[in-house]
């Protein structure tokens, strides 16, 4: 599944489309910056990965800081036949710079 910019997210967040949407940043990092996704910080991902189960063939949006843990948060769910996870570019940095 192909990669979401920035300003795609925030389109379809304000139209309010339906997906789900995962945050794999940290608690603390989460409560700064909540655009209202599910946290599980990718280091649960692999022990909580049963939450997202009802999601497994409906398209899953994740989102870290920069883009780098929502990239590895992709791939691990694409090991774990997840087929629809799209990671946002850039992450909540460019996010807040549009």
């Amino acid at each position: 599944m192909e990669d979401i910019t920035v300003k795609e997210l925030k389109e379809r967040l304000e139209k309010g489309e339906k997906f789900h949407f995962l945050d794999v940043r940290e608690e603390w990092e989460y409560e700064e910056d909540n655009l209202g996704a599910t946290n599980i910080p990718l280091g649960e991902l692999p022990h909580r990965l049963s939450e997202l189960e009802p999601f497994k063939d409906e398209e899953i949006v994740v989102h870290c800081r920069s883009g780098a843990r929502s990239g590895n948060a992709k791939k691990f769910m694409e090991t774990k036949g997840y087929s629809n996870v799209r990671n946002v570019l850039g992450g909540i940095l460019a996010y807040r710079e549009l």
